[in-house]
């Protein structure tokens, strides 16, 4: 396999899947990172700051901002950590909750179609490579 093409391929992939996700984020009136922090929030559920931060790959100080501005849209909320004084959770909120659920099924949805012309052997070993793969970025 030519480097330079699968390099060229996997850039390409990113652009489409990005674009994709990028029209029906507009739609909510979300930013794709916001999107993205409540996808995270809603598969997790109560998560500290930084554990959230390192997800993301931000630091707590730009993950404040995010949380602020994701507060005041009534979409997540800070709550006390039951035993560490200087920590906080981020949980959903009920309308937090609709909005995963919404943009989560937006994301099967975009996988059911990514994958629906493959076989479920394809599908399998797509899996198995994306998994690897993920693992050394």
């Amino acid at each position: 396999m030519n480097i330079e093409h699968l390099s060229k391929m996997i850039v390409e992939f990113y652009e489409k899947l990005s674009s994709w996700e990028e029209s029906v984020v507009r739609d909510s009136g979300l930013t794709t990172a916001q999107a993205h922090t409540i996808e995270i929030v809603g598969h997790e559920g109560s998560i500290k700051m930084k554990d959230l931060a390192e997800k993301i790959g931000v630091t707590t100080g730009t993950l404040t901002v995010g949380i602020d501005r994701l507060e005041k849209k009534k979409l997540l909320q800070r709550k006390p950590h039951a035993t560490d004084r200087r920590s906080f959770l981020i949980e959903l909120t009920n309308k937090g909750e609709a909005c995963f659920k919404q943009h989560h099924n937006f994301h099967l949805k975009m996988t059911q179609e990514i994958v629906s012309d493959l076989t479920q052997e394809e599908q399998i070993a797509f899996a198995n490579i994306i998994g690897k793969v993920l693992k050394k970025i």
